[in-house]
């Protein structure tokens, strides 16, 4: 989201590292004891899927390439084909996530950038869902 009046990345103007750190920690701090989300993530690696959440949301946003530099190509679908996501597990997945955003506030994520990491949150999950009602 840089503009020729506003060169900088969505990553730089909300804050970086921390923010992200921020979005994604207050996620996973929910994702255990949910009823829909919890077992699909193995318990032995609550701190894998959280960096590799992290990662992948600042890369998107302009920061660091450490998603691809780790992983590789992010290609979300292919990776998440293996957990039964339906239209529910996507509106949970929005659900926590939505929580955890409203845990910042407007000075660190203005309007504009909250709006638009949401839309790419919506457009993700609506991505992910690979089972039937």
């Amino acid at each position: 989201m840089t503009t020729p009046e506003n060169p900088q990345s969505v990553y730089e103007a909300v804050g970086g590292e921390e923010t992200f750190a921020r979005i994604v920690r207050g996620f996973y701090a929910q994702v255990p004891e949910d009823d829909i989300l919890g077992p699909m993530y193995p318990q032995d690696d609550w701190e894998g899927a959280e960096q590799r959440l992290k990662w992948f949301l600042a890369q998107y946003w302009g920061g660091p390439q450490t998603f691809n530099e780790r992983r590789g190509a992010p290609m979300l679908r292919r990776r998440h084909i293996e957990f039964p996501v339906n239209r529910e597990a996507a509106l949970r997945w929005l659900e926590l996530m939505r929580n955890s955003l409203d845990q910042i506030d407007e000075e660190t994520i203005p309007p504009t950038y909250r709006h638009a990491i949401w839309e790419h949150m919506e457009r993700a999950a609506a991505m992910l869902i690979n089972q039937p009602d």
